[in-house]
């Protein structure tokens, strides 16, 4: 088993790859130089100054960052408990946290001289942010989305087109996350030379993980100084929500060696862990590959993968992000799950008192917030990551109170 650097939870991952047992490269010999290719530009591009200094611009005046540390006053008092303080990565430009990670990827893939990006996308928000970045760079997008969340997160598919992006449904599988990447990963094979492939979360071979994750750090960058500006100390809990798990990383991994802060990480459980019709991978899953990396999988005894169940397009994946199961095994994060039924209860809840519109992902981590706020003192500090804006799942949102008759 690969050891990760002593006295530290934030050095991994090592030379391969690995967090531990997970991660790694997993790919066609196609790739593989491709993959090499990467990690090489980025090891140059994260130690040069001038494109730190021009992601640093480009995150202040395009994407809006810092974005706020916001106290929710009447979510606080109603829950009797915690200061639940949200991380508002709602309010980014293109309404979610993904826009973070995909400048740092574009910005990458024109430095390598690749004219073509493309990007896998379940609620839709991965693909507007790539888009996006891709139009205000001039650089042809296509997006694959399984049919599923092309139907239910039209408004998105909308965006995308109008911003200039090829939508490409896809057929295959059970039509959502999982297959639209697979369908990413075969064009990337058929087109290397010119194909930039930008990944929407911490999983796929290395170093997307670790990228991914460098890239959304500056979340919980921001909170620490942000915290310690308003309280004179550091947070005593974070939550986020967890599909791939690239907002949960990004907020996780600057607080990881500070052993006071307790972590939590919240998957979603869809119908209950025991109906088998949820995405909870390390509740309900064993590791396994997929996907370019070693991580927990839903898998059926034959090792093929399960479909996955969740209300939210973004948590509709079969595995979690590597570092995510490291972190599960030592035992340094603390995951949890909600069902739809709470993620919609905790979605309602928090419109109705803070005036903000959760996306259907973060919900599902508020959910817990209302189980583990209660249970702390008034002067405890708790921040969630709320990463995105729940205008895209209004239509999902109204089509299952219909059915369930509320």
């Amino acid at each position: 088993m690969t050891v990760q650097q002593p006295n530290s939870f934030r050095t991994g991952p090592d030379e391969r790859g690995h967090f531990g047992l997970y991660g790694g490269r997993f790919v066609a010999e196609t790739l593989m130089p491709l993959i090499l290719e990467l990690e090489q530009a980025y090891a140059e591009a994260k130690n040069d100054p001038l494109f730190c200094k021009q992601m640093d611009g480009y995150l202040k005046d395009y994407v809006g960052r810092p974005s706020p540390l916001y106290f929710a006053e009447r979510l606080s008092a109603h829950l009797h408990g915690a200061k639940v303080y949200f991380k508002r990565e709602d309010l980014n430009h293109t309404g979610a946290h993904k826009v973070n990670n995909v400048l740092g990827q574009i910005l990458l893939a024109r430095r390598m001289g690749k004219p073509r990006v493309i990007a896998e996308t379940g609620a839709g928000m991965h693909g507007v942010a790539t888009a996006t970045m891709c139009a205000k760079f001039g650089l042809e997008c296509i997006v694959y989305m399984g049919v599923v969340d092309v139907e239910r997160q039209k408004p998105n598919v909308l965006r995308m087109r109008a911003l200039g992006a090829e939508v490409r449904p896809v057929e295959s599988g059970s039509k959502t996350l999982k297959d639209a990447m697979n369908e990413a990963l075969r064009d990337w094979v058929t087109n290397v030379s010119n194909t930039f492939y930008c990944i929407g979360t911490v999983a796929g071979p290395h170093p997307y993980p670790m990228m991914v994750r460098d890239f959304q750090s500056v979340i919980g960058n921001e909170t620490r100084e942000q915290m310690l500006a308003a309280e004179g100390r550091l947070p005593d809990s974070l939550i986020a929500c967890i599909g791939g798990g690239s907002n949960a990383m990004g907020l996780f991994h600057p607080f990881l060696d500070d052993a006071q802060v307790e972590i939590y990480g919240v998957e979603a459980a869809g119908h209950g862990l025991a109906s088998g019709l949820h995405a909870a991978s390390i509740a309900g899953g064993r590791p396994g590959v997929l996907h370019g990396n070693r991580t927990y999988l839903l898998m059926d005894e034959d090792g093929q993968i399960n479909e996955a169940h969740s209300i939210s397009a973004g948590l509709d994946y079969p595995g979690i992000g590597p570092e995510h199961a490291w972190l599960n095994d030592i035992k340094r994060v603390k995951y949890l799950s909600a069902t739809d039924e709470e993620a919609l209860a905790a979605f309602q809840l928090c419109s109705r008192l803070e005036g903000i519109i959760p996306a259907l992902e973060p919900a599902h981590a508020l959910a817990r917030v209302m189980d583990l706020a209660p249970q702390k003192p008034a002067d405890h500090l708790m921040v969630l990551n709320l990463s995105g804006r729940g205008d895209k799942d209004l239509a999902s949102v109204a089509d299952y109170l219909e059915r369930r008759g509320g």
